[in-house]
C-alpha cells in the first residue's frame, strides 16, 4: 500500500475548446506550482528586508529569501512582544506587514510566532500590576491578530506553558500572571482573546517539552474547551537527531487527540553535537561553532529521513525548520544554506523531495470526449498547451472542465 496515499487525489479533467467543443486528442501538460502540505521555515530575514536601507545588505537579503523560495511555501514571522514592540506603543508593525505581504505575494503562507511567551516578553510590562499585565496580553492578541487578519492566518498563541509556572531562571511578566491563573488559564484566556478577534484563524499550542507533561496540559485544555487549531511540537535537534524510535514515539502518543500537528521549530545541525549534559540549550555559549563536510551529509540523511516519516504521517500538516542559514539560534550550524549562502547537501537534498518525489508534473492525452485523467499530491496546478494555460486546485478527488485556446 502507497503510504502517502493521502497526500493525493484524482482529478478527471475534460478540456474544451473556446467555442464549447471538446479538445479531442490534445497533449496537455499538467503541472504541480504549490503544495497543499506546509513545508516551512523561518523567514525573519524577510522583515529585516523590508526594514533595511543598506543596499548591499537588501542585496545579500534578497538572493538569501530567493533561494528560500525555492523550497518553502510557509514562513514564520517574529512577534516576540520584546522584539515586537521594544517600548510600549512603538511596534515593528511597519516592517513585519510589508514582509507578511510580500511573502503572501510569492504564495508563502505566513504564520507568526508567538503572540504570548514567557521568554523574549516586554521589560516595560514589569512596571504593571499582575491584573493590568493580562488586561495589556489580552490587548496586545487582539490588536496584533486584527491588525494582521487576512494576511496571516496561522498563530503559535502561546509558547512553552508546561515550563510555567515553575519557571525560575529570571521574574518575567507572563510567569507573574500564570502563577495566578494556573496553566490551564492562562492558555485559556490568550486563546479566547485570538479566537474571537479571527475565528478562521489557526490557532497553536506550541512546545519544546514532547513529555507526559504535554499530553496531560493538552488533554485539560481540551476538556476546558480550549480551542486549539492544531498542535506545535518543538524539535530543536541540538544534541543529536531524534531517531526513528523517538520520532514514532512523539507522533503515536500525540496522534491521539485527533487533532492537526505541527512540527513547528526543527533543526538538526551540521556540525559537532552539543554536549548531553546540558539541560538548558541556551546554556550552550560558543565563540563559534563550524559546520563540518561530514555534518553536512549527516544533516543531510537526517532531514531526508526525519521529513519522509512526518509527510507519511496522515495528520502531520506541516514541518518548519527554524534556521534557514548558519549561524544564528547558539551560533548553530542548522541551516540549509552556510553564513554566506552558498547551498549545503541537506538543501539540495530536501529539494529532492518537495520538488522532486513529491510533486507532480505529467504530460497527457485527451481522450474522444476531451479527457484526460491523473493522480497527484494535493495543491495548486496548471493545465497547459503551447496555445495557453489555466489553473486549479487538487485538495479532493476532482471532476473539472477547463477551457484552453488550444
Amino acid at each position: 500500500m502507497n503510504q502517502l496515499n493521502h497526500r493525493k487525489a484524482s482529478a478527471r479533467l475534460q478540456i474544451l475548446n473556446p467555442d464549447g467543443s471538446p479538445a479531442a486528442g490534445r497533449s496537455v501538460r499538467v503541472d504541480q506550482v504549490s503544495h497543499r502540505f506546509l513545508f516551512g521555515c523561518g523567514a525573519f530575514d524577510a522583515v529585516e528586508l523590508m526594514k533595511t536601507q543598506d543596499e548591499p545588505k537588501q542585496a545579500f537579503l534578497r538572493d538569501r529569501m530567493e533561494k528560500w523560495f525555492g523550497l518553502f511555501n510557509y514562513g514564520t514571522l517574529p512577534f516576540y512582544w520584546g522584539r515586537y514592540e521594544p517600548e510600549e506603543g512603538q511596534t515593528a508593525y511597519t516592517e513585519t506587514m510589508a514582509a507578511a505581504r510580500w511573502l503572501r505575494e510569492k504564495g508563502v503562507t505566513v504564520k507568526g510566532h508567538p503572540l504570548c511567551w514567557h521568554t523574549a516578553c516586554a521589560p516595560w510590562l514589569m512596571q504593571y500590576s499582575n491584573e493590568e499585565i493580562l488586561r495589556r496580553q489580552l490587548e496586545r492578541i487582539r490588536r496584533d491578530v486584527s491588525a494582521f487578519r487576512g494576511v496571516i492566518g496561522l498563530w503559535d498563541v502561546i509558547n512553552e506553558v508546561v515550563i510555567m509556572p515553575v519557571f525560575d531562571k529570571y521574574d518575567n511578566a507572563i510567569t507573574r500572571i500564570c502563577k495566578d491563573l494556573g496553566r490551564v488559564g492562562i492558555v485559556k484566556e490568550v486563546f479566547a482573546a485570538a479566537k474571537e478577534t479571527d475565528p478562521d484563524a489557526v490557532l497553536l499550542i506550541n512546545d519544546f517539552n514532547t513529555s507526559k507533561a504535554y499530553e496531560q496540559l493538552i488533554e485539560d485544555l481540551l476538556e476546558a474547551g480550549v480551542p486549539i487549531g492544531a498542535i506545535g511540537i518543538q524539535s530543536h535537534q541540538h544534541q543529536g537527531y531524534w531517531g526513528l524510535e523517538k520520532l514514532n514515539d512523539v507522533l503515536e502518543r500525540y496522534s491521539r487527540f485527533g487533532l492537526p500537528i505541527h512540527f513547528t521549530e526543527n533543526t538538526l545541525i551540521s556540525g559537532s553535537i552539543m554536549p548531553a549534559h546540558i539541560v538548558d540549550l541556551n546554556d550552550w555559549q560558543v565563540d563559534e561553532w563550524p559546520s563540518t563536510p561530514e555534518g553536512e551529509d549527516r544533516q543531510a540523511r537526517e532531514i531526508a529521513e526525519m521529513y519522509t516519516v512526518l509527510f507519511s504521517h496522515p495528520l502531520v500538516e506541516a514541518i518548519t525548520t527554524w534556521d534557514f542559514n548558519d549561524g544564528c539560534w547558539l551560533k548553530a550550524p542548522s541551516g540549509f544554506v552556510h553564513q554566506d549562502n552558498s547551498l549545503k547537501p541537506s538543501y539540495e537534498a530536501l529539494r529532492g523531495l518537495i520538488h522532486g518525489e513529491w510533486e507532480t508534473h505529467e504530460t497527457l492525452v485527451t481522450d474522444a470526449e476531451g479527457y484526460a485523467a491523473f493522480t497527484g499530491f494535493k495543491g495548486s496546478y496548471t493545465v497547459s498547451s503551447d496555445a495557453g494555460s489555466t489553473g486549479f486546485v487538487l485538495e479532493n478527488d476532482l471532476h473539472k472542465q477547463l477551457v484552453l485556446n488550444l
